[in-house]
């Protein structure tokens, strides 16, 4: 017994601690004083922070509600839930729309034929319709320039060769291209839905110059682009009811897609990713109720042995 005392006293076990002198007492006092000013200069930095961020919020509120235009009601889109993937069914009639009716002005110059393929066209279907272009290619052996059929790999043409002949047939007003447009524009695809269908006649009081159409959703309410969507402008070919409303919203989906071609893919992975965290909070809690917490709460106690 003597010597399982003399082990434990070696180990500093059973020896007890001296007081604080005032050196340590100083110490303690100043680091306690360091973590009080911290905490201070942390709530202030977050104080300040909020206050800013709420200043900027008002800010953009007030200019939002000084603006010229009306602000796009929010549509139900399908693919607006956490888990919801977009309507290709939609997008393939989008395309449609953008094809007979939107490509007459509008550019699409970072949308390949190639990026239909498996989203709203098979191979064969997207390059039946690359097929359709002609794309002036070369040169040849000869140095020549030749026109060719368009390939998976061409980019959507452009309806005009350049910047001042687009501006030229549009009354001076430049068409923008629609590739990136739903993230470009504040509303996205509400913005787009509102647009096409928000063409009325000018109040009085509201002066347009010729070649200009009055749309409320238009900031400054005086757009260049007229109505090119009606009842029955064209005809799906899946069967769908022509109406201004079904384009508006199939185009729409369209260019949701293609500002956000990852859409869908984004959403997947976030399916896994919740899948992932769910398995891996099961395995914690497991492990923190029946492994570790015995760890945890255990006591070590040294019991002499009675003589």
């Amino acid at each position: 017994m003597a010597a399982t005392l003399r082990r434990f006293h070696g180990l500093r076990l059973l020896k007890s601690t001296p007081a604080l002198n005032l050196q340590q007492a100083k110490q303690l006092s100043s680091a306690g004083s360091w973590a009080s000013n911290n905490k201070k200069l942390i709530g202030a930095v977050g104080a300040i922070t909020g206050g800013v961020g709420a200043l900027l919020f008002a800010l953009e509120q007030s200019v939002q509600a000084s603006g010229s235009e009306v602000h796009s009601p929010a549509q139900p889109w399908n693919h607006k839930g956490l888990f919801s993937s977009l309507d290709h069914q939609s997008v393939r009639r989008g395309y449609e729309v953008y094809k007979q009716v939107c490509s007459a002005c509008h550019s699409m110059q970072y949308i390949a034929y190639r990026n239909l393929v498996g989203v709203t066209h098979t191979e064969a279907e997207a390059k039946a319709e690359a097929e359709q272009i002609t794309v002036k290619d070369g040169p040849d052996d000869s140095g020549n320039f030749f026109d060719r059929p368009g390939k998976l790999s061409d980019y959507f043409p452009s309806p005009y060769p350049n910047e001042e002949a687009a501006r030229a047939a549009n009354n001076g007003a430049y068409p923008p291209d629609l590739s990136y447009i739903v993230s470009a524009r504040k509303g996205g695809e509400d913005y787009i839905f509102s647009l096409l269908t928000g063409y009325h006649d000018a109040p009085a009081g509201v002066v347009l110059r010729d070649g200009q159409y009055f749309n409320p959703y238009f900031p400054g309410g005086a757009i260049s682009m007229a109505q090119v969507l009606y009842n029955e402008v064209i005809e799906y070919e899946d069967g769908t009811p022509p109406t201004q409303s079904q384009f508006a919203k199939d185009v729409a989906t369209f260019l949701k897609w293609t500002s956000e071609p990852e859409h869908d893919d984004r959403k997947r992975i976030l399916i896994k990713v919740f899948g992932i965290l769910g398995f891996l909070t099961v395995i914690s809690y497991y492990i923190k109720r029946h492994k570790w917490s015995s760890l945890k709460s255990r006591k070590i106690v040294f019991t002499p042995k009675e003589k």
